[in-house]
């Protein structure tokens, strides 16, 4: 990537961090409350040639640039929704507040256990194992592993209705105030919670203000080999939109209820684009609305 548009992708990260709150300008990392979400009719108008926009077949969308936090796109944007495992960008967003990437976490048998339920995605982890927290955020955010995600909540609750407790504290300091959270994984236990999409959007422009989550979530496979603490593994993300230039992520979900749902961004010339589409009914349709959505607003702007 040529230098000007790196400094200008950079600009754009400290931009969202600022937006969202992580940091003022020339201090550290913070996570006091962030600057509010905007009251209904208060956010930036979709653009005026929005009628050029590509055909959207899903329920809810929203698309904004984070440098200016113009919004690009939005149809059914605070319409409250199951978002699946879009959850786990919160959990792990909510891990790094209190962990270092390179502390150790013990797999139980409980984590697996959970994981194996319900038909949630797993990342195969095997109880003993003694992995990094980096490790389990490529495990939690690439196959979408419950089984991390119980691990990381469990520990770092401790327990994981107190790290519930802390996602949800999180959601309000973020501004996402259509967003309840009741588990770390997005499965429809205790109900599966519900957000909006431009709730997750605000969430994934804070998940890419961090350096190790935007590392992770752009990241196509992620692999460990075999250590005294712990077996090989060999994680693949479900994002097919990391095929395309420019992706960065951010995640994928899907449960019934919620339907297909995708977080994304991509880095265009410079401009960091970020967007949410919800309730998609197939797998597929997700993916080709992020990119036609991207695209356009690309050549929109």
């Amino acid at each position: 990537m040529p230098n000007h548009v790196k400094n200008r992708l950079s600009r754009t990260l400290l931009g969202v961090a600022v937006a969202a709150g992580l940091l003022t300008a020339g201090t550290a990392p913070a996570y006091a409350a962030p600057h509010p979400a905007p009251a209904p009719g208060q956010a930036a108008a979709v653009p005026a040639d929005a009628a050029n926009a590509p055909q959207v077949l899903v329920p809810a969308a929203h698309v904004v640039d984070a440098e200016t936090q113009q919004v690009r796109f939005s149809k059914g944007a605070d319409e409250r929704r199951p978002v699946a495992s879009l959850t786990k960008t919160m959990t792990a967003y909510t891990v790094l507040q209190q962990a270092e990437p390179t502390d150790k976490v013990e797999i139980t048998a409980e984590d697996v256990r959970y994981a194996a339920k319900g038909g949630a995605s797993i990342a195969g982890l095997r109880a003993g194992d003694r992995l990094t927290v980096e490790e389990l955020l490529y495990a939690l955010m690439l196959p979408s592993g419950a089984d991390a995600a119980h691990a990381l909540a469990r520990v770092y609750g401790p327990g994981v209705d107190a790290f519930v407790a802390k996602m949800n504290a999180n959601a309000r300091r973020l501004g996402m105030n259509d967003t309840r959270y009741v588990n770390a994984d997005g499965m429809p236990y205790r109900g599966g919670g519900h957000s909006t999409a431009r709730d997750q959007v605000r969430l994934a422009q804070a998940a890419l203000a961090d350096a190790t989550l935007r590392k992770i979530t752009s990241t196509r496979e992620h692999s460990i080999p075999a250590t005294a603490e712990h077996a090989a593994y060999t994680w693949r993300n479900t994002n097919r939109l990391l095929d395309t230039p420019g992706a960065l992520g951010v995640k994928t979900g899907y449960t019934r209820a919620a339907g297909y749902t995708l977080a994304f961004a991509a880095d265009r010339d410079g401009d960091l684009l970020v967007g949410v589409v919800l309730g998609a009914q197939d797998s597929g349709v997700r993916f080709q609305t992020a990119q036609a959505l991207l695209d356009w607003a690309d050549d929109n702007g």
